[in-house]
C-alpha cells in the first residue's frame, strides 16, 4: 500500500467522541464527494460516491454515530473487477435533511447550499472542528507523497472558496501553504517537509509523521558515518516504539474513561505527549507547567501505562 493509502487507513479508524467534530469531518467529506436532492414523495436523499472503499466506510460510521441511521451502500464493479466505486446513500429524508443542516448545505427554508462552497462559520468554528474538517478533506480530497521519494501533500478543492478555506485554516495553525489550478480544479499544497509534518499531526496521523521523521531523519544522515547511522538508527527506533506504545496505551484511556477522569497532572501528561508524539522526554517535560524533568515525565508515563494496561481486553 502506497504512503498516502497508510495514512488514510489511520485516519479512518479516528471517530470523533464530540458531535461537532463529526459534523466539520463529514461537512469535508459532502463537499468533496456528496450529492443532494429529492426522491420520491419529495423526500430529500443525500449520497456520497467515491472510488475510496475506507472513505465510504468512514462516512458510514460518522453517520451512524451521530443520527443513529444506518446507510446503505452498494458496490458497483468496473470491467475485470477494476474501477469499483462505491455508493453511499441516505434515503431517509428526515436523517438527510438533519444532516445537510447540520453541516451547513441545507438552509432553514430548506434550500441546498451548493458543496463547492466550505462549511458555514458556524461548522468549523473550534480548532477542534478545524482539525475533523482538515483531516475530512485530506481523506475524502487529498494525497501525501512517500517521503522516501518527495515531499508533497495537496487537497484538491472543489471550488476557489474551498481552497482559500482551507488554506486559511492551515495558516491560522502556523502552517504555510500554497495554491494552484491543475486542469480547472483548485489545488492547496505543501511541499515543506516540516508543514507536512505538522499536518499529519494536526488530522490526527500520528503513525505517518512518525514514518516520515524516521524518513527525514535517514535521508540526512551521512553515507559514510556508519558507526553513528547504527547508534543513531538504533535510538530512534526505540523513541518512536516507546512514543507509539504511550500514545497507544492514552488513546485507550482516552476512549474508555475519558482523559478527565485523570489527576491533573496526567491528564496534563496525556494532553501534552497526544499534541507531541515526536518530541523526547526532556522536551516534554518543558511543554508542562510548571515544567518537569525528565525523570518526572518518564514516571508520569509509566502511571499512564499502568492505567491503559489495566483498561487493556
Amino acid at each position: 500500500m502506497s504512503f498516502s493509502g497508510t495514512v488514510k487507513e489511520e485516519l479512518a479508524e479516528i471517530i470523533p467522541s464530540a458531535e461537532h467534530c463529526r459534523r466539520a469531518e463529514l461537512a469535508a467529506i459532502l463537499g468533496a464527494a456528496g450529492e443532494a436532492g429529492f426522491g420520491p414523495g419529495g423526500r430529500i436523499m443525500l449520497m456520497i460516491t467515491s472510488e475510496n472503499r475506507i472513505l465510504v466506510k468512514k462516512a458510514a460510521l460518522l453517520i451512524a454515530k451521530t443520527t443513529g441511521y444506518i446507510p446503505e451502500v452498494s458496490v458497483t464493479a468496473g470491467k475485470e473487477r477494476k474501477g469499483r466505486t462505491y455508493l453511499l446513500a441516505v434515503t431517509d429524508g428526515t436523517a438527510a435533511a438533519r444532516l445537510l443542516k447540520d453541516t451547513g448545505f441545507l438552509t432553514a427554508k430548506g434550500v441546498f447550499r451548493d458543496f463547492s462552497v466550505p462549511p458555514k462559520e458556524q461548522v468549523i468554528r473550534k480548532n477542534c472542528c478545524r482539525k475533523a474538517y482538515l483531516r475530512g478533506m485530506l481523506l475524502a480530497a487529498g494525497s501525501v507523497s512517500d517521503p522516501a521519494r518527495s515531499y508533497h501533500l495537496e487537497f484538491i478543492c472543489q471550488g476557489e472558496e474551498t481552497a482559500a478555506e482551507i488554506q486559511h485554516i492551515l495558516t491560522g495553525f502556523g502552517i504555510p501553504s500554497k495554491t494552484t489550478v491543475r486542469k480547472q480544479t483548485d489545488i492547496v499544497y505543501i511541499k515543506e517537509s516540516e508543514g507536512i509534518a505538522d499536518t499529519l499531526s494536526l488530522v490526527g496521523a500520528h503513525k505517518g509523521r512518525l514514518a516520515m521523521e524516521n524518513v527525514r531523519i535517514m535521508r540526512g544522515i551521512s553515507a559514510n558515518v556508519n558507526r553513528k547511522v547504527n547508534f543513531e538508527t538504533a535510538n530512534l527506533n526505540k523513541t518512536v516504539s516507546a512514543s507509539l506504545s504511550q500514545i497507544e496505551g492514552i488513546e485507550r484511556i482516552r476512549d474508555t474513561i475519558g482523559l478527565s477522569s485523570l489527576p491533573l497532572p496526567l491528564r496534563e501528561m496525556a494532553e501534552v505527549r497526544l499534541e507531541n508524539p515526536e518530541l523526547p522526554l526532556k522536551e516534554l517535560g518543558e511543554l508542562l507547567f510548571p515544567p518537569v524533568g525528565k525523570s518526572g515525565v518518564n514516571h508520569r508515563l509509566r502511571k499512564l501505562k499502568q492505567i491503559a494496561d489495566s483498561l487493556q481486553v
